[in-house]
């Protein structure tokens, strides 16, 4: 695994936008045109073992915390229980997930937390980084098949709905990062012959009488795909209508389990000494002086704690009364001042393609810069 200097491509950022990657220059500098990282073949299959790998266990750990019923232990509410329960026992159909890991391409990929629920940079990792290799490496391979798995997936679930239906997909107002996924993601949709609209979460309403969920038109919506957390979901004021009989949602209610930072303790307590998890607790006593402190719904490096030696990292953010888990500190490999974390996708249940963020500090963050790759 190397960092590598490589050249720009002119108009680069013209190329981007008419793809639809609009937000490839936010806060100045988003993409990183210029910068890659190159692995070897044996690297990537390590990676892709270890995703699936890690994948089966996460489903096993969902059954674990269900038949356990140890929901209040890691802060799921009444609601969400049963909507999780519900969702399990019906096999609710997950499109993605994605999980990070901390790897220098030396030693085991080390997973940090798993995105289970929102993902973000799903667009660059599928799309705007599968350009950039076309076109200054088209002799070199990438790992990434993001793209046609999410067409597989979405032709799964248009199996799974009636043949005359539609499936609507929800970001919020004003948040253009979030619209540009989910119109990719409608896209892939349309694609795979699934009639489909897009709708501001803010704009979706409910009929008592219908007791569905209806569009701006009044349109019930009984298929759709949101860009917006479930506990965000279950607070917002017609969450208490959510039931598995008036809507079904992507992703499914089951996933709160594993977007729930509780499941990197539970992992460590179902499969203590794993070479790819990292020790975590409910309790910090049990690590020393080096750890991280992460809040169990935090999202985008909000609310982080790291400590080392004596050195304190505290990131700002609004989470936190939640609750917490302690996770052994594994600092990200570093590369000519640059702390690197790749994401590793989970599509249609199979490992996918990586992305990588990296940034001058050890947290990663929403503005943390992507960067592309190959391998050879």
């Amino acid at each position: 695994m190397k960092r590598l200097e490589v050249q720009q491509r002119l108009n680069w950022q013209r190329r981007f936008e008419e793809l639809g990657f609009s937000f490839h220059s936010m806060d100045g500098e988003y993409w990183s045109e210029g910068i890659c990282y190159e692995f070897s073949t044996e690297q990537i299959d390590h990676l892709e073992e270890v995703t699936q790998e890690l994948h089966a266990m996460c489903l096993q750990a969902v059954e674990y915390v269900i038949s356990t019923d140890i929901f209040p232990k890691i802060g799921i509410s009444e609601q969400a229980v049963e909507l999780v329960k519900e969702s399990w026992r019906r096999q609710d159909f997950s499109i993605y997930g994605r999980f990070d890991f901390s790897y220098d391409g030396k030693g085991e990929p080390k997973l940090l937390e798993y995105n289970a629920d929102t993902p973000t940079s799903l667009y660059e990792a599928s799309i705007a980084q599968w350009v950039w290799v076309e076109e200054l490496f088209p002799h070199y391979d990438q790992f990434n098949s993001i793209h046609e798995k999410l067409l597989d997936a979405f032709n799964t679930v248009k199996r799974k709905m009636p043949l005359i239906s539609r499936l609507c997909f929800s970001s919020v107002r004003g948040h253009e990062e979030d619209l540009v996924t989910v119109e990719y993601m409608r896209d892939v949709a349309g694609q795979a012959g699934i009639d489909n609209q897009h709708i501001y979460i803010e704009d979706i309403g409910f009929n008592p009488d219908r007791e569905k969920f209806v569009d701006l038109q009044e349109e019930t919506i009984d298929f759709m795909f949101k860009l917006y957390p479930w506990e965000w979901l279950l607070k917002d004021d017609f969450g208490k209508y959510i039931k598995p009989d008036t809507i079904t949602l992507f992703e499914p209610a089951w996933k709160m389990v594993l977007s729930n930072k509780a499941i990197l303790a539970i992992l460590w307590e179902m499969y203590a000494g794993h070479k790819n998890l990292l020790p975590c607790y409910f309790d910090q006593s049990r690590l020393g002086n080096n750890f991280v402190k992460k809040p169990l719904l935090s999202r985008e490096g909000a609310n982080i704690e790291l400590r080392s030696e004596g050195i304190q990292i505290i990131t700002d953010g609004t989470y936190g009364s939640e609750g917490y888990v302690y996770q052994a500190l594994q600092e990200l490999p570093k590369f000519k001042g640059r702390y690197a974390v790749i994401g590793s996708w989970i599509i249609n249940g199979l490992a996918a393609g990586i992305g990588i963020r990296e940034d001058v500090n050890p947290v990663t963050i929403n503005t943390s810069n992507f960067v592309p790759h190959y391998f050879i």
